[in-house]
């Protein structure tokens, strides 16, 4: 497959999703950064969300080509959400979700639909693991783009001052598996 480039072709990378790497981690924190400005979570984060649960971790890249974006789950409890930028120092004994920590495309590669599959991949995984659902913190106006891939907001409660710090727009959502 080839697009036009200023009256020339240029052959597009067959990005696929695959299981995330620690070699990755320098390309995710970049995404990251350009994706969530406002949201800054340090290259440990990323690090220990790989090394705690690397069965919900995944990079969408061309072969060993550096990372065009990732997407990070682990188990976590119902209605609730860890804080940003925090280092954790075990998943929960008590989980009752998967959650999505979080799912971002750099800017060049977005508008392509590429999110569907690892959405779709992270859900069946779920299942199979006997997760009842998934759960995230939708931020900068992303409420949308989850409802598209099943997910609901909800309301549950103390998670008002829990999304305090994800920003004004933060929304609890859970997609039912």
């Amino acid at each position: 497959m080839a697009f036009p480039q200023g009256g020339a072709e240029r052959a597009l990378p067959q990005l696929v999703w695959r299981p995330m790497r620690p070699s990755d981690i320098d390309a995710v924190v970049e995404i990251a950064r350009l994706s969530f400005p406002d949201h800054f979570e340090a290259r440990a984060c990323f690090e220990n969300r790989l090394a705690l649960y690397p069965r919900g971790c995944f990079v969408l890249t061309d072969g060993d080509a550096p990372a065009q974006g990732y997407l990070i789950a682990y188990p976590w409890r119902a209605d609730g959400a860890p804080p940003l930028n925090t280092v954790i120092e075990g998943l929960p004994t008590d989980p009752a979700v998967l959650y999505l920590h979080d799912l971002a495309l750099h800017p060049e590669t977005r508008g392509g639909g590429l999110t569907h599959a690892v959405v779709e991949r992270l859900a069946e995984q779920a299942t199979e693991d006997g997760w009842p659902a998934v759960a995230l913190v939708a931020v900068n106006d992303a409420v949308a783009f989850w409802s598209r891939h099943g997910f609901v907001e909800q309301t549950a409660p103390g998670m008002a001052a829990k999304l305090a710090s994800y920003g004004a727009d933060a929304r609890y959502m859970v997609r039912r598996l």
